[in-house]
């Protein structure tokens, strides 16, 4: 509502600065001695109105400048005929100009508002929108582009069900912006087939490791930028890397992992004197990101944890660590996420609402990285009977 007042203002005072001009620029010839050689200046409200409001405005008000041009009151009455009708013809050829200009914007503005709603049709069927609930988790997640004009960059994300558990993938192409939506979009696909295909996680990360040479190789074959000749396409291989984060939710909480480069997730949970607070999770060192070295012979995912009924685990990119504001303060993420696991009903998409807000805040909207966020809840409920055993293998976040 603030936001609507705001703009219902802006648009008012818009609309009636020509006006004011005008006026202005009458009430100053009147009181001032030097009134005949202002005239000249009521030409600058026409332009005005073109190029705030409209060409309907635009010609109005140039018809009522015209008029004070050529019937003058008062002091305005000393200068010459000759003079008030060249400033009246000089008016009217602003007039004219401004309807022109104005025309030719407002079909180029037309054609823009059409080709960014495009833009964001495609962008948001390549990052589809998280459902709310999946296989017993509620899911929430949230991305800002640090490139003007898009919507998404270089990060990723994405949630499948399968028979093995929930398959989640969290990524972060090597550059950010539009640049990178072509391999974002390869391995979103991948993803989304071999989630489904592949019976461990070591499987999913192959089919993206393979689906990330093919697109680079494409990419090359077709010129676009990565080079044209062998050498080039050596480079273009050798430079373009991804880090990825594979996790699989099994049905007894179970948390797996396979790590290529990328931050490990958040676990909110309760610390002393049962404080609500975000622990890292410190599973080891991860893997190069894919594309800089093969995959090993040999892949074993990680058991990360097990989730509980209600417990929360929060997926991010390095651009939310990396953020920084104008002194090159950090931002403190894990900060921002034990503020938003305080209250009596966190849910995950308060939590990506309240980190972004808190972003945007402390870099004051200017990002040097993209950034996305993904939150999950465990909502399952386990009977008594059905409660999951013990983790056979020490968990890698602890509380």
């Amino acid at each position: 509502m603030i936001r609507t007042g705001a703009l219902h203002c802006r648009r008012g005072v818009v609309f009636a600065l020509p006006g004011l001009w005008v006026l202005a620029v009458v009430v100053w010839g009147l009181v001032s001695p030097l009134g005949p050689q202002l005239v000249p200046l009521v030409a600058a409200a026409p332009a005005i109105a073109c190029a705030g409001t409209g060409r309907r405005q635009c010609a109005v008000l140039g018809c009522c400048c015209a008029l004070v041009a050529v019937l003058p009151p008062g002091p305005y009455g000393r200068s010459g005929p000759g003079d008030r009708l060249g400033t009246c013809c000089a008016i009217l050829a602003v007039v004219g100009a401004g309807y022109l200009t104005s025309g030719r914007g407002r079909r180029l503005t037309a054609e823009l508002e059409r080709a960014k709603e495009v833009a964001l049709t495609a962008q948001h069927a390549l990052l589809r929108p998280l459902p709310p609930r999946l296989d017993g988790l509620t899911l929430a997640g949230g991305h800002l582009s640090a490139s003007e004009g898009a919507l998404v960059g270089g990060d990723l994300y994405d949630a499948q069900a399968t028979p093995h558990g929930v398959r989640i993938v969290m990524g972060d192409v090597r550059g950010h912006g539009l640049p990178a939506l072509g391999t974002v979009a390869a391995l979103l696909g991948s993803f989304r087939e071999a989630a489904h295909d592949e019976p461990g996680l070591p499987g999913v990360l192959r089919r993206l490791e393979r689906a990330l040479h093919r697109h680079l190789r494409d990419r090359v074959r077709t010129g676009q930028p990565g080079g044209a000749d062998a050498a080039e396409r050596e480079r273009a291989d050798a430079e373009e890397f991804v880090t990825v984060l594979l996790l699989e939710i099994r049905a007894s909480g179970e948390v797996m992992a396979l790590n290529c480069g990328h931050p490990w997730p958040h676990r909110l949970t309760h610390g002393a004197a049962d404080r609500p607070c975000a622990v890292a999770a410190t599973c080891g060192e991860p893997l190069p990101p894919l594309g800089m070295f093969p995959l090993p012979a040999e892949l074993s995912p990680l058991a990360l944890t097990r989730l509980h009924h209600g417990d929360t685990l929060v997926l991010h990119t390095d651009g939310a660590e990396d953020a920084r504001d104008a002194a090159g303060t950090f931002f403190p993420l894990t900060g921002a996420l034990t503020e938003a696991a305080h209250g009596a009903a966190v849910t995950p998409a308060g939590v990506v609402e309240h980190v972004r807000d808190a972003l945007l805040s402390h870099t004051r909207g200017q990002l040097s990285d993209d950034f996305a966020l993904l939150v999950l809840r465990n909502d399952r409920e386990y009977l008594p009977a059905q409660a999951p055993p013990a983790p056979l293998v020490r968990s890698c976040l602890r509380s």
